[in-house]
């Protein structure tokens, strides 16, 4: 059995027994005056609030909640932030075309081609447009295709900061710009970021990207446009974006260019045969000498 302690609540005095004592050998206080003591159980690691333990603890389980409540939050906005991005993505092909007032289902056709212009099926188009390069990089090139004959050519570069990407909409003749939209993710404001304004944007209307029978793009000129069919003012300032832009035309555009040159070409002009036996009298001539 556990030896007891008692305390004399009038000296302090401590005893140890099963009883507390008649008297306080000390100041002689009777037994009423002592009380016992309890031993404390061991307090846990994490029972004091101001230790570091509880502090550490207490964090990590907050940060933990609060990363399962943005996890969920953000599944459950997942589908509703696709819709919108799609929906984004949407709108710009139309605006690239000044057809915002059309609807995109039943205005564009979405598809696929390989480098040498064939159609690839199977492929979801947006699902390509997340990563563009890596799409270009393995072959295969969205096209949006307008039910006026217009096509929609995404491209993508990168700028003085990072990424620039757009879509170059062009006239039936697959030579003259119909309109373009270009974004950005970094360009510095009131410099390179001017190409994602409307007003910069209306200067590539109406230029061509072919000299003749030569795929030559369109490029920003430091300084001055000098070539006023293939040439757009650069970015007062912005020559860096100026040029990642100028890049970016030429090479997502020069991708595309059996589709372009196949739809450039005039179709055959109809040969009309002479029925057996109407001759014209210069065959007859030609045919009796």
């Amino acid at each position: 059995m556990a030896t007891k302690k008692f305390k004399c609540t009038v000296c302090g005095y401590i005893h140890e027994g099963n009883a507390a004592p008649e008297k306080c050998p000390v100041c002689m206080a009777p037994a009423s005056a002592f009380v016992e003591l309890k031993d404390e159980k061991k307090k846990g690691l994490f029972s004091d609030k101001n230790g570091n333990a509880y502090i550490i603890m207490y964090s990590t389980v907050m940060v933990v909640i609060v990363a399962a409540l943005l996890a969920v939050a953000a599944l459950s906005l997942q589908s509703r932030q696709y819709a919108n991005e799609l929906n984004e993505k949407k709108q710009s092909i139309l605006s690239s075309l000044s057809a915002q007032n059309e609807n995109y289902d039943t205005f564009i056709d979405a598809y696929v081609l390989d480098a040498d212009g064939n159609k690839v099926e199977g492929e979801d188009v947006f699902e390509l447009l997340k990563d563009l390069q890596g799409a270009f990089d393995s072959g295969k090139y969205p096209v949006f295709e307008a039910k006026d004959g217009r096509v929609v050519i995404p491209v993508t570069g990168s700028g003085l900061w990072g990424p620039v990407w757009g879509y170059v909409a062009l006239e039936k003749d697959m030579d003259t710009v119909a309109g373009i939209i270009m974004a950005h993710k970094g360009e510095t404001p009131g410099l390179g970021a001017e190409i994602a304004t409307p007003k910069y944007q209306s200067k590539f209307v109406g230029k061509k990207i072919f000299d003749g029978d030569e795929f030559v793009s369109v490029k920003l000129r430091k300084g001055g446009a000098q070539d006023p069919e293939h040439e757009v003012d650069a970015i007062s300032g912005g020559t860096k974006t100026s040029d990642g832009v100028t890049a970016m035309l030429y090479n997502s555009l020069r991708n595309y260019l059996p589709l372009l040159v196949a739809k450039r070409e005039p179709a055959p002009a109809d040969v009309v045969e002479t029925p057996a036996g109407n001759e014209s009298n210069e065959e007859n001539v030609e045919n009796n000498e």
